[in-house]
């Protein structure tokens, strides 16, 4: 797990809704639990300024971090898929959102951008230059600037065509399985190396985190009885919740903040 990974959690955990600017001397503190460096810390936090995921707010000669609106989206996100959305689609529809599109050689880096973006918003590909996903997508500001080469519609699979068959060419459901399956080895019994809760719940969250990004929302239906994000979410679910009061007083205790203006609220279409 990478350190902005990590800090992202800790932001959506201790910072995310609470109007505050974290020190950097405290960030320092609490990622030394789990075994970040100090030339590490400073360095994603430096990154995510630049990027505009942070804002840097001085008092006397101590640097705090707060969220920009740029970051409050991501982490909104990142709840939503977490608590909203869930790890099981059990709401499918039917429909499909397919997305067709065909750029020439000559701007492979588009098309490259462009596949990329798919896969992170649960597309996969199920021949070549055709991705679909579950449900109704919004892909609007994944494939802006390309409508000349892309073609979005929603339909539903007619036979010989199966639902199930769609699922299996496009995504790698197997993979996806082993990745639960190692969640659920490695917090079957939370790693005892870790220092303390709050080290174990920036962790858990992260780990859970990443799952979730990665998983494509299959419908359930399309899926093995025994699909392992059904265990998975209720492991994640009941450790986060031990985790929430085991946790907040030690991260009370280790972190020094100030109160920042409220973040401009993100409007969504």
């Amino acid at each position: 797990m990478t350190p902005q990974s990590l800090m992202l959690n800790f932001l959506g955990l201790y910072v995310l809704g609470r109007d505050i600017a974290v020190y950097s001397g405290s960030v320092i503190d609490v990622f030394g639990r789990v075994d970040v460096s100090e030339e590490a810390v400073r360095s994603t936090l430096t990154r995510m300024t630049s990027r505009g995921l942070l804002a840097k707010h001085r008092n006397g000669r101590k640097v705090y971090f707060g969220l920009t609106a740029r970051a409050t989206a991501v982490l909104q996100d990142g709840e939503r898929r977490i608590w909203q959305r869930g790890a099981v689609n059990r709401d499918w529809d039917g429909t499909w959102t397919l997305v067709g599109f065909s750029l020439p050689e000559g701007r492979r880096g588009e098309r490259h951008d462009l596949r990329s973006q798919l896969q992170w918003a649960g597309f996969g590909p199920v021949q070549n230059g055709l991705w679909i996903a579950p449900g109704a997508r919004d892909v609007t500001e994944l494939v802006e600037g390309l409508a000349e080469n892309v073609t979005v519609f929603t339909a539903q699979h007619a036979k010989p065509t199966e639902a199930a068959d769609l699922a299996r060419r496009a995504f790698d459901t197997a993979a996806i399985a082993a990745r639960y399956q190692d969640f659920l080895a490695k917090w079957r019994e939370p790693d005892a190396s870790l220092p303390d809760d709050l080290a174990r719940q920036l962790v858990l969250h992260g780990d859970w985190l990443d799952l979730v990004r990665q998983d494509p929302h299959l419908p359930a239906e399309l899926l093995a009885g025994d699909w392992p994000a059904i265990e998975a979410e209720r492991l994640f679910q009941s450790l986060a919740t031990r985790y929430a009061g085991t946790a907040a007083p030690l991260a009370a205790a280790a972190m020094e903040s100030i109160a920042v203006p409220a973040v401009q609220k993100v409007h969504e279409n």
